[in-house]
Parts: structure tokens; sequence; C-alpha cells
């Protein structure tokens, strides 16, 4: 479950930094940060340790006679084949995967390179230690008993340095985020959004305008003078008509 998970957290980094990298070069020349004098020789002492654990299983693992164990052919085989498969690992798998790690001593890739394959021999390892212990001598079980021990440490060790420098390269992918963002703001200027006011009250209701003085009086004149020709009619036929003499 651990090695999944590893798995998978590599290989988010490494496309992430990789995305995040090629995006901000085209706006920021690259820098190669120098490497911490710390993470430097941890690393040394790591792959020291991990070499002399190495020179050391090769000459414990010829000294075993697997042909004299008291066991049926099959498992004596079968572990023959296990231990020449360890063999040819650390004598050549193994120093090259050092070198590539050497020389990138703080990319994830090599150094999960080398932890995964650390998984493997102690797997492999262990099913040597586990036969040598049933059908081998005491002082041999002891001894490759040893140096399975010491694969352990050494593969915990590359585990403990992977979570370290996943978290060192979480940090430059949120630092790189950080300044391509902020890039982009720069080139590309947000401008204040325009207000618009909607005003949804209802006007107010216009009075109803007033007929004007003037408009009132021409109205009426014809109608008083209407009145006026009629009281005269009425006067002129009130009055006697002259007799003929």
């Amino acid at each position: 479950m651990k090695l999944r998970s590893l798995t998978s957290l590599l290989c988010l980094l490494l496309f992430a930094a990789a995305a995040g990298a090629g995006q901000a070069s085209s706006n920021q020349p690259a820098s190669s940060a120098p490497v911490p004098y710390t993470s430097v020789s941890q690393m040394n002492q790591l792959l020291s340790a991990l070499e002399q654990a190495s020179q050391q299983t090769q000459v414990d693992l010829a000294r075993l006679r697997v042909d004299r164990w008291k066991t049926d052919s099959n498992t004596k085989r079968q572990t023959q084949a296990d231990i020449d498969s360890i063999e040819r690992n650390l004598q050549t798998a193994l120093p090259e995967m050092i070198a590539q790690l050497r020389a990138a001593p703080e990319d994830l890739a090599p150094t999960f390179k080398i932890y995964r394959n650390l998984d493997a021999l102690y797997d492999v390892f262990g099913s040597v230690a586990e036969n040598t212990g049933a059908f081998g001598t005491k002082d041999d079980y002891e001894v490759v008993g040893g140096d399975l021990t010491t694969f352990e440490k050494s593969r915990r060790a590359f585990a403990d340095r992977m979570e370290t420098l996943a978290g060192a390269k979480d940090g430059e992918i949120i630092q790189l985020r950080t300044q391509l963002h902020t890039l982009q703001a720069a080139a590309n200027p947000v401008s204040s959004p325009k207000k618009v006011v909607v005003d949804d009250t209802e006007p107010p209701k216009k009075a109803p305008a007033k007929k004007s003085s003037a408009s009132a009086t021409k109205k009426s004149t014809p109608s008083t003078a209407q009145g006026n020709s009629q009281k005269q009619g009425s006067a002129t036929s009130s009055q006697p008509q002259p007799q003929p003499q």
C-alpha cells in the first residue's frame, strides 16, 4: 500500500512540476537552484551505507552451501536461483542506479528507483533468509539475517528521504504556481467591472392640466353675444307700433 501511494505521489509531483516549469519558463529565464549541502551529505551517507551492505551481502551469499541443505531438490534449486538473482542485481543493476542518484541527488525519480529496487530485493532476500534458517546452519542464518536487517534499514532510510523530497517538491510547485499567477495577472490586468443601476421605482403620475382662463373667456364670448342679441330682439318687439292717422 505504501509503495502504491508513493508511486502515485511521485507521478503527480513530476507531472505538476513539469507543467509548472514549462509554463513559467516562457515568461521567466530558467535558473537552477544550488543543491543544499546537508541534502548532498545525507544522500552520500545513504549511498555509502548501501554500497557497503551490498558488498558484504555478496560475500555472505557466496559462502552459503545450499547443496548441503537437508531438504528436497526443488527447494534447493529455487533458493539457489534466488541467490543468483540477488547477486546479479547487486553487481550490475544497483551500481548503475547509485551512479544516477549521485549525479542528481535531489531528483525524485532516481531516488524512487533505488527504493523500488530495494523493496524487490528485500522480498527475495527474505525468502532466502527464511530457507537458510530452516535448512542451513545457525551461523549462516545469523549472517544472512543480519544482511537482511541492513537492507531493511536502508529501504526505510530511502523511504524517509523520498518523503522529505516530496515535501520540498510540493513547496517548489506552490512557488511556481504563485509566480505564474503573478505573471499572468501582470500581463492581463483585470479592469474594474461596470456597474449598471436598475431603477425599478414607478414614476409619479402626472396631474391633469388645468384649462387656462383665456380659453375659458373665448369659449364664453359667443354665448354672451348671442344672449345680448336675444335681449335686443325682445326689447324691439315689446315697443308699441305707431298707429296710422
